[in-house]
This record gives structure tokens, sequence and C-alpha cells, in this order.
């Protein structure tokens, strides 16, 4: 992911919203048209957006954690596809993981089968870094149900018409389900604490579930020192940040008491001490929109 546009190395911010159609797949999002930057230094991703990230933090890591059936509980009673949103996708793999496990389908099988675990579900991914994001749209199994938009969560004259006009297809104003892994870091050193408490009011406004991944304060230190070791400047905020130390306590604690969420389950930690927690909404749009699309 993740969210300014380094000078020399993103495109700009009015580019983001500039998407192309892909073959075959009407109304599909898709990376706007670039031949991208050039390949980053090892360890110089200051917005997260690491070339091979999954190598070293596979999806099999978070996917195992979480329950069959999950979506099944969750909304038992919706018989519409579902919607979800996974903000700093990197170039998808974790994406198509998490897809699939929801769903119930085995990878060997691959994007003809049908839905296992009862329910049909959609998902845009979103990505700052249009390389990544052009990977993971050649790369996608399931170019119908999973599209994939390069955009700056953070800027909001971009993300407003790409998310609206993707909710507007389905005759929707919010997502079902929200998807955030390792990204908050990423928006708090580049953004301040501020910008963290803004991007988790935006997500839980959006989303009537989030299933989000927070990054330890240990991974904020070792971001920092990636960045001197290669002779770079600090991130703008990581010596000012107020919000700081256990990192999951303060994130629950901003979603619970500024955000209208409520803890719903932690289904564990990975193998590289990441806790992954699930929230629900407490919202009335979340809360009537359910009601009414059920009756339909």
């Amino acid at each position: 992911m993740r969210m300014r546009d380094p000078p020399g190395t993103f495109l700009p911010r009015n580019a983001s919203a500039r998407l192309r159609f892909s073959p075959g797949a009407e109304g599909k999002m898709a990376a706007p048209m670039s031949e991208g930057p050039p390949a980053l230094e090892p360890g110089a991703a200051p917005y997260g957006n690491f070339p091979n990230y999954s190598r070293f933090h596979p999806p099999e890591g978070r996917v195992s954690l979480l329950p069959g059936g999950l979506l099944q509980s969750l909304f038992p009673a919706v018989a519409r596809p579902l919607l979800g949103l996974d903000v700093g996708c990197n170039s998808g793999e974790l994406s198509v993981a998490l897809y699939r496990h929801l769903l119930g389908l085995q990878e060997s099988k691959g994007c003809l089968d049908q839905p296992v675990a009862g329910k049909d579900l959609n998902l845009l991914c979103c990505d700052i870094d249009p390389v990544l994001i052009e990977r993971a749209q050649q790369c996608s199994p399931f170019p119908a149900s999973i599209s994939f938009a390069n955009l700056d969560i953070m800027d909001s004259s971009a993300r407003e018409p790409i998310l609206r006009s993707y909710l507007g297809r389905f005759g929707r104003s919010t997502f079902d389900i929200g998807f955030c892994m390792s990204v908050t870091m990423w928006i708090h050193l580049n953004h301040g604490d501020s910008g963290l408490m803004e991007f988790l009011s935006f997500l839980s406004s959006l989303c009537k579930y989030l299933l989000i991944e927070p990054q330890p304060w240990k991974c904020y230190r070792a971001a920092a020192r990636r960045l001197r070791k290669l002779g770079r400047n600090d991130f703008d905020h990581f010596r000012s940040l107020a919000i700081n130390g256990d990192m999951v306590e303060r994130i629950t604690q901003i979603l619970m008491k500024d955000c209208a969420m409520e803890l719903v389950c932690c289904f564990g930690s990975t193998s590289w001490d990441r806790s992954l927690l699930l929230f629900k909404s407490n919202g009335s749009n979340h809360e009537g929109g359910e009601s009414s699309e059920q009756e339909q």
C-alpha cells in the first residue's frame, strides 16, 4: 500500500482516478495505464509497497487463523452477494487467498468453481502502487469477482468517485466487510496520529465488519531503521507520535470509543506476532441498510 505518492515514484494523485477497463470484464476496475516506477531498493518501501511482500509474510499465515464458514456466521440472513473492501492489497496474493478461504474454494480447482460456503463475494482491492496493482490484475484467477484499483485511500478526492462508482454497481452505499492487513502502521507513519484516526473513522463508516491486523510498535522502529540504514530521511511523524506502545490495544480503543465499533473476536496471532481482530460497526447506516436489503 500505501499513502502519499513520493515524488518521482508514483503517479500524480489525479491519475489514480483514471482507471481503464479490463478486456472481457465489464465494469472491472484496474490500474491506470503506466509504465510504472523503477524497482525500489530492498527495504526502501516507505508506504509498505514491498514488491515481494507475500514471500516473507505468506497469506496462509493469516487465512489459517480464520474459521471456515465465517461469512455464513456473520451474514446468515443476507441472500445477495456480499461486498468486501481490501485496503493496501499489495500485489493481490492475500486478497485472493482471503477470497478462496471465505468462500471455501480449493486453490487447485480454479476460478470456475461455485462457492461452497453458501455465500457469494465481490472484492474491491486497492493499493497506492500502480505496479503492484498491475501485477495483481494480471495474475488474478477471479477477474469477475475481484477488482483491483490504484488508489491512495487517504486522498479523499480520489477515493470518493472510485468507491462510489464501485458501490453503485451493486446499488449499495457501504461494504459488508473490510480488510486492513498490516496497513495501519504505514498510514500512521506517513499521516501521523490524526491520519490514523481519520483512516479508522473512515473505514468504520464504510464497512459493517472490519478485519484488521495492526502492526506492533516494534515494526515502527524497524521501518524507521530501514530508512536510516539506506540514508533516507526518517518518517515525518515517527518521533512525534503520541499513539504508540501496544498498538493492538490503542487501535482497539480508537475503534470502540471513537468509531462506534465493537470487538467481535480475536482470531489469534500470526507466526510474526500480529493479531487478527474482527470488529463490527454499531452505526445505524449499516444496520438500516442491511435490514432493508434482506427484505428485498
